[in-house]
């Protein structure tokens, strides 16, 4: 008897749930909904309705930024860089600043760098640098340009074959060659 009222309980409130809507389940119309299993599935994950196995065994390290050593471009511009004081370097900004540099042949003149991240992807659009110039003629007196010039073609040229370097190397040292599976008539 026990069942048999559970099993009443268990129909009584399924009725009444979907009285609520009309007596419809939410996406049983057939005119809204496509017959093709595919489309369903590219749609819900597409909507953040679904999940996909794969991802569901990634862990996740707060936000979906990666790390900064992961990025080649990242890597390869503050390589290209290293003899510069950075004034600031945000990754998730995708902005690198470095202070004023000069060297000791001429202390009245001083360059700086602005490095904004456009991509990952490695390729010549990525990068946007920009070069500015400052020339003292006393310590309180100086004149700020930016110049459009050939240091700037350099560096990026030099940081895109630098990231292009790191990002063979991680390549190679990721791959792992499949193996198709034996046949089980062959053995």
């Amino acid at each position: 008897m026990k069942i048999s009222n559970l099993l009443i309980i268990l129909i009584s409130s399924l009725l009444i749930l979907t009285g609520c809507k009309g007596g419809k389940l939410p996406g049983a119309d057939a005119r809204k909904v496509s017959y093709d299993a595919r489309e369903r599935v590219k749609k819900n994950l597409e909507e953040g309705k679904g999940f996909r196995l794969n991802d569901a065994f990634k862990r996740k390290k707060g936000g979906d930024f990666e790390f900064a050593s992961s990025n080649e471009l990242w890597r390869a511009s503050l390589d290209v860089i290293d003899f510069m004081p950075l004034a600031s370097a945000n990754y998730s900004g995708g902005m690198i600043i470095t202070d004023w540099y000069s060297d000791n042949k001429n202390p009245n003149e001083s360059i700086k760098l602005t490095i904004r991240f456009l991509t990952n992807e490695i390729r010549s659009d990525a990068l946007s640098i920009k070069v500015f110039y400052r020339t003292c003629k006393e310590i309180n007196n100086c004149i700020i340009n930016e110049k459009s010039g050939p240091l700037a073609k350099e560096l990026t040229r030099e940081i895109l074959k630098i990231a292009t370097k790191y990002k063979s190397e991680t390549d190679e040292a990721n791959f792992k060659e499949y193996i198709l599976p034996k046949d089980k008539d062959k053995n």
